[in-house]
């Protein structure tokens, strides 16, 4: 069957039936794959070819922070690619050096160089390099509920099921992180929880040899892990250890970042600076493949006259260049930060614990900007999770009613694009608590 010559929902199956019969997906059974096809999209929608559409809430990986298709950005990768569609990174460039002065204008004092990546997961392996050779020490820090990306010490130093089958990086030592709805550590409050989990970080590095690490990484925000926004003070303290026993902080932003949080930056609302920062996802939404670490003056000064041993063949691309240049320039002139700042605090944060007052399956609610999870119980009272087979039955529900929901275990991760406005956000919310009223019946 030609492909070229269907149209509308024969098209939809077709390219449903290629796309299994062809394509080995990411994180997936095969035999469980996708059940709907996505043509095309604009700000917080998505449709298929039958014309069927989807509030996007999930931001597709909560990565399209400025919506999709958003005209400025593909204008300027339409022009860029009229100019020059590739270049060596070994190569100087205009708007690579544009990009990375964009990016460094909005982060803190003391950062001075950007090394450009193909995306997340190859920015924290880069900064796990650049520490290592920084500082001379291997072992690397990181957290158990934490994501970093599916590259060899990316995934290892990731704290979920999928570093267990490639765990071939040397040098990993985890601790558990603030939570305090599961707490490790029988704490009743924020600050208990902060002071006994940085207690903890700090008996782990001790007793690992302090000596011996090289870098602490964390996620700002643990995001697939469940939004995890940290109790006042963590992030300072844990920026204390690293500074009492010289050890670089990484912070992961490649989440967090570009506005999710409803600022640039996650840290800059828990009053740190980590010596490195990975980012990715929202720089530029996601519409070119593109990552980086912001990288301090002290430890890019290390590689002045040393060769740092990294780099990338699509390192600084300049399509994705141009899509960052014109990412960040919109979100300014637009005030999308600030609008995720607004629907969080006046939309998303209200709406939700609405619907955690009605509900008995919501155990918790947490979030901030358009970063935002329901975590889904059997019992509030013993906060047994809610079990996969009733989690597929929310996904379904909210697919069926033309939501795209991000859902993680038993979280539901409400997380749509950064310039959503409050009709949109509302609409969604309203369809999720439909669907949680109907599962719980």
């Amino acid at each position: 069957m030609d492909i070229a010559q269907l149209a509308g929902a024969d098209l939809d199956a077709a390219v449903l039936e290629a796309d299994h019969r062809h394509v080995l997906h990411s994180w997936s059974a095969q035999a469980h794959l996708p059940t709907f096809v996505v043509a095309g999209g604009a700000g917080c929608r998505v449709w298929d070819h039958a014309g069927n559409t989807w509030l996007d809430f999930s931001s597709q990986l909560v990565n399209t922070n400025i919506g999709h298709q958003h005209p400025a950005v593909v204008a300027a990768i339409k022009e860029q690619a009229d100019l020059l569609t590739t270049v060596s990174p070994a190569t100087a460039n205009a708007t690579r050096a544009e990009a990375a002065e964009r990016i460094l204008a909005l982060a803190p004092a003391g950062f001075s160089k950007v090394f450009f990546t193909n995306g997340g997961a190859d920015a924290n392996e880069n900064a796990v390099r650049m520490a290592r050779l920084h500082t001379g020490r291997d072992k690397v820090v990181s957290a158990y509920r934490s994501y970093h990306g599916n590259t060899g010490s990316a995934v290892v130093a990731t704290g979920d099921w999928r570093r267990v089958p490639n765990e071939y990086a040397r040098g990993h030592v985890h601790v558990f992180g603030p939570y305090l709805y599961r707490s490790e550590f029988w704490a009743d409050s924020p600050a208990q929880e902060c002071e006994r989990a940085l207690q903890h970080l700090e008996h782990v590095v001790v007793a690992e040899g302090a000596a011996s690490i090289a870098a602490i990484l964390l996620e700002t925000v643990p995001g697939t892990a469940g939004v995890l926004v940290p109790p006042p003070g963590y992030l300072t303290g844990v920026r204390e250890i690293c500074d009492r026993y010289g050890i670089v902080l990484i912070l992961d932003e490649v989440m967090a970042g570009f506005g999710r949080t409803g600022s640039w930056f996650a840290f800059s609302q828990h009053d740190v600076v980590p010596d490195l920062v990975t980012f990715a996802k929202g720089v530029n939404s996601g519409y070119v493949p593109a990552g980086g670490v912001l990288v301090n003056a002290e430890i890019a000064a290390t590689f002045d006259e040393r060769v740092f041993p990294g780099g990338l063949t699509y390192s600084g691309h300049p399509l994705a260049m141009a899509a960052i240049v014109a990412t960040l320039g919109a979100m300014q002139a637009e005030g999308i930060v600030e609008n995720a700042a607004r629907i969080g605090q006046d939309v998303l944060g209200p709406g939700l614990a609405a619907i955690a007052a009605e509900n008995s399956l919501v155990g918790e609610v947490r979030g901030t900007g358009v970063f935002w999870a329901l975590e889904l119980v059997a019992d509030r009272h013993s906060r047994a999770p809610l079990p996969p087979a009733t989690m597929a039955q929310v996904k379904a529900l909210c697919l069926e009613r033309r939501l795209l929901p991000f859902v993680v275990e038993n979280r539901v991760h409400v997380v749509p694009p950064c310039v959503i406005g409050e009709d949109e956000a509302r609409e969604g919310l309203g369809i999720l608590a439909g669907v949680l009223r109907d599962v719980t019946t």
